[in-house]
């Protein structure tokens, strides 16, 4: 789809007036260029109205929904959350890479979510319907699997042809380097952000609040924490910037900073992603004084790194909560192999691979929360209503058609008013 005329402006505005977004006129910019982004696909749509997905789950009969133990969940599910994640150590696996939504819920909502991503990626890539439905089978059986032996190496399984798309972005994760990030994210491996479309200057309070939250010894540690640096390493912000990234998120605090660990004669650079957690959309499972499993911190931050730990500990424990300017933001230092997976273009084969890989992923996040007899009982309760001409719960495909449609509609309906808005 071609991009819409208001893009342009957008962009040209922000390279041209760099100081005046990041006082005036963020809100309006961030707002435009996330409805760009909804009307680019339905797949993109999908992403970045999460809000849609909450209001079917409150319509949705509670009973029609098998109800799992309560456990962290993802929260916002699909396909572009999910992908390679390095630890401190510099292993890598595939994860659950963005914890906005992360709550102690029900993990049937991860698994709808779930399918409804696989279901509009299977039609960007013009794929029969029967494909969607092997793809249908295919992560329920992917998700099982998993959920009962969640403690095996996520990575290891991403052989075969019909992964072939997966295995490629793994292996290019594991290649790549702090030059790689650098170009990537910042366009310059030079020590500084470059301002213009993506990067946009700070106010003085900005930069003083970050400036102060990286004297803190917590973030000190931090920064320290992967191999090859000195526990007592000097860490100093060289630069900073706000950051317009992301699609549902675009209008909370994003920001950029390029730090430098250690001496002058041994200094390294590393990128670090603060972003501000709100009050989570995604529903929470409701609980007694009694019950028990994992509680929610009432701090939004602490929430997202709690969410983050258990369900990708690679990369939960490379997080931190923090307080800057009266808001809670989770900081984590961007790592070379941290990447999203887009799996676009997929032959018949290659999609239903991915359903059965990227649901294993969710099913070994869930599962690693679960003793051996939750897991199981967790495990029979989603064999509910299999029908005989389908290889998968009734609940979940009849879920799967609702949120299709609906999105569907809602997206040309986005359509609509976007290109005729002046």
């Amino acid at each position: 789809m071609g991009t819409y005329p208001i893009s342009t402006s957008i962009h040209q505005y922000v390279a041209t007036k760099q100081d005046k977004v990041a006082f005036e006129d963020r809100a309006r910019i961030l707002e435009q260029q996330r409805r760009n982004k909804m009307a680019r696909s339905v797949q993109d749509y999908v992403r970045g109205n999460t809000i849609q997905f909450y209001e079917w789950l409150a319509r949705a009969r509670k009973e029609s929904l098998p109800q799992g133990p309560p456990i962290w969940i993802c929260g916002d599910c699909h396909v572009g959350n999910l992908g390679p994640v390095a630890n401190s150590a510099g292993h890598v696996e595939i994860e659950i890479r963005d914890l906005d939504q992360t709550v102690v819920g029900n993990p049937a909502h991860d698994l709808i979510r779930l399918a409804l991503s696989l279901a509009m990626a299977a039609r960007g890539s013009a794929l029969p319907g029967v494909t969607t439905a092997q793809m249908v089978e295919h992560l329920i059986h992917g998700y099982q699997a998993a959920l009962l032996h969640p403690f095996a190496t996520t990575a290891d399984d991403a052989q075969g042809d019909d992964l072939t798309p997966i295995h490629d972005i793994l292996q290019n994760a594991i290649r790549r380097r702090w030059k790689h990030l650098a170009e990537e994210r910042i366009d310059n491996v030079e020590p500084t952000i470059p301002l213009g479309r993506r990067f946009w200057k700070l106010s003085e309070q900005e930069r003083a609040a970050i400036d102060e939250l990286f004297t803190q010894e917590s973030t000190g540690k931090l920064m320290t924490q992967l191999k090859g640096r000195d526990d007592d390493a000097k860490v100093k912000v060289v630069d900073a910037a706000y950051w317009m990234k992301g699609c549902s998120s675009l209008g909370k605090l994003r920001l950029a900073v390029l730090a430098s660990i250690g001496k002058r004669s041994e200094r390294t650079y590393c990128l670090v992603d603060i972003k501000e957690a709100v009050k989570a959309a995604a529903p929470a499972a409701r609980r007694s004084a009694t019950d028990d499993g994992p509680r929610m911190p009432a701090d939004f931050a602490e929430r997202v790194v709690a969410g983050a730990c258990a369900l990708s500990p690679y990369l939960g424990k490379r997080m931190m909560a923090a307080t800057l300017l009266r808001r809670p933001v989770a900081v984590r230092e961007l790592m070379p192999q941290d990447l999203k997976l887009e799996i676009d273009s997929l032959t018949c084969d290659q999609a239903v691979g991915a359903a059965r890989f990227l649901a294993a992923v969710v099913g070994k996040a869930h599962g690693r929360q679960m003793d051996a007899a939750t897991r199981k009982g967790w495990s029979a309760e989603l064999e509910r209503n299999r029908s005989k001409s389908l290889d998968a719960p009734g609940w979940l495909w009849n879920s799967m058609l609702q949120l299709v449609s609906e999105h569907e509609a809602a997206y040309l309906e986005h359509c609509r008013h976007y290109a005729l808005q002046p």
